[in-house]
């Protein structure tokens, strides 16, 4: 049996890590500001994450949600205490796909519509209905395919207060990155935010902040819809959750109503899951990786919209895009195979950075001198 060849990889195999540093299999040191695309939030191989996991799984790895789990009150906890949003619920899964798919699915339980509005550029994930509300024809299947999605503009505050007008009591839910990851990092702007709250509350409909890139301290806001002053009902979360471990959840508004077997997972919220999720909130919470990232994120922003060549940099905290023109697409490959610094894309000339949450200004300064390089030898 092969593998089923489904991702275009890069011909490097990574065989250790620590911090934002990896080593391939001929001992070559990378610097990784993509983290797995936003994955790694407390820096590869943590030693008080490696800690936390190594106990517990000397203790039990995993059992069902039919008997009590302690650690994963432990985690809503403090989840609740580090996002600020302690009279919320939380319901634990594998990813963050299934956490925007379990998101849609409580909202339309709640009140009993069908309809759904996306946006353009909108990537929610690949599971039936995530992927119905992502704007890529290519990855929907024919069997994905609903009229229950109305896509519009992202930001278009006309086209938003136009379709609550026209579709009114049959909305379920409105869900929306704060900052779109594959779209190229575009940031939803604070009054269109308000206005999906006021509509959301006007209609009763579901305000669905989906999180999954753009939160867990990404952009120095637990959440990037923080930074809008708003309260979602339903935040998604996955990627820097566990940090590495697979891992995701919603956090839910006290308005809806739990119910048994109203939603269920088997693996959500294990043993060994919690452990990583409980050490990634208490190393972001001691090490006060929110500022850290408000502080490098912005000294890179401010850095980078200084060379000539970017037509755009985009983005907040560490969570950054960098628009150049289509002929220096090839930098972001050059970068990885001239200066070893990992950083992702969004096709086809969008350089993302996502880095670990503690990088240092030291890391961004290895970084801008190597896209220095680049653009002048480009």
């Amino acid at each position: 049996m092969d593998l089923f060849n489904v991702y275009p990889v890069n011909p490097i195999n990574i065989v250790k890590a620590a911090g934002s540093t990896v080593w391939d299999e001929q001992g070559n040191e990378y610097l990784d500001l993509y983290g797995g695309h936003a994955v790694i939030s407390i820096g590869h191989t943590h030693p008080h994450y490696v800690k936390r996991i190594t106990e517990q799984l000397n203790q039990i790895g995993f059992y069902s949600n039919s008997i009590e789990i302690p650690i994963q009150k432990q985690l809503a906890q403090l989840l609740g205490e580090v996002s600020g949003k302690e009279d919320y619920h939380l319901f634990l899964c594998n990813s963050g796909a299934e956490a925007n798919e379990n998101a849609l699915k409580l909202a339309s339980f709640y009140n009993g519509r069908k309809k759904i509005i996306a946006f353009t550029k909108a990537f929610h994930g690949r599971t039936s209905l995530a992927v119905a509300a992502t704007d890529n024809p290519s990855i929907i299947a024919p069997v994905n395919e609903t009229d229950n999605v109305i896509f519009l503009p992202f930001n278009d505050e006309a086209a938003l207060q136009a379709a609550f007008e026209s579709y009114g009591n049959e909305i379920s839910a409105v869900i929306i990155e704060g900052i779109q990851g594959v779209g190229g990092i575009r940031e939803a702007s604070k009054s269109f935010l308000q206005l999906i709250r006021s509509l959301t509350t006007a209609y009763n409909a579901v305000y669905i902040a989906d999180s999954v890139q753009c939160g867990y301290g990404r952009t120095g806001q637990f959440y990037a819809h923080d930074w809008a002053g708003v309260e979602a009902d339903i935040y998604s979360m996955a990627k820097g959750i566990g940090n590495g471990f697979p891992l995701g959840a919603i956090s839910i508004a006290p308005k809806f109503k739990a119910s048994y077997g109203l939603l269920g997972t088997t693996f959500g919220g294990n043993h060994l899951a919690c452990a990583a999720a409980v050490a990634v909130l208490e190393v972001i919470k001691q090490d006060n990786l929110l500022a850290n990232a408000t502080e490098v994120g912005d000294y890179l922003i401010a850095e980078l919209k200084k060379f000539d060549q970017i037509l755009e940099v985009r983005g907040r905290g560490l969570m950054i895009g960098i628009e150049l023109p289509v002929e220096l697409a090839h930098i972001k490959k050059d970068l990885l195979v001239k200066n070893r610094i990992f950083t992702g894309e969004a096709k086809p000339n969008v350089i993302r950075l996502l880095p670990a949450l503690n990088i240092t200004k030291a890391h961004a300064d290895q970084f801008l001198a190597a896209l220095k390089e680049r653009l002048e030898q480009a």
